[in-house]
């Protein structure tokens, strides 16, 4: 499978890079100039576990967002996640997490159509569409490595 680059939601490469900021604060960019600074949980940065749970709750919600808005337009539209960090002989990791939708459309036909199709909307981001939850429940090879020395 051949790489193509890629900074959009299309296909291809992603790349972020990361910045100390101070002891346990970090900043992350995206090559779009996007910004997030995350920590240990020593302040009220997000922790990377909690990024996780966003990124796998956030990309689920942003596919029933944009299949159910071609229905109609939510009253509401509010997404829990939640795991259990356990350390057991495989090291340190998440189980048990569930992405819970509260979803509410407006009375009438429209609403009727998208209340009819959420229930379709969530299984096709869990089943196909959503590449962050697809990656964590497949699996894929992560290599760390150390960069080599700049001069």
């Amino acid at each position: 499978m051949s790489t193509i680059a890629s900074d959009g939601p299309g296909l291809g490469h992603r790349e972020i890079s990361i910045s100390r900021v101070d002891k346990g604060e970090f900043r992350a960019t995206n090559v779009r100039g996007g910004v997030v600074e995350f920590g240990s949980g020593a302040d009220t940065n997000f922790t990377p576990v909690e990024l996780l749970l966003v990124a796998i709750a956030g990309c689920s919600a942003i596919d029933v967002d944009l299949i159910t808005v071609k229905r109609a337009e939510p009253e509401s539209f509010e997404v829990r996640a939640s795991g259990t960090k356990v350390r057991d002989e495989a090291g340190n990791r998440l189980q048990d997490i569930v992405v819970r939708f509260g979803v509410e459309f407006p009375e009438g036909e429209a609403g009727d159509r998208a209340r009819a199709m959420l229930p379709k909307a969530i299984a096709m981001s869990h089943d196909r569409l959503c590449t962050v939850s697809r990656t964590v429940q497949i699996g894929a090879e992560v290599t760390m490595e150390r960069a080599p020395a700049t001069p």
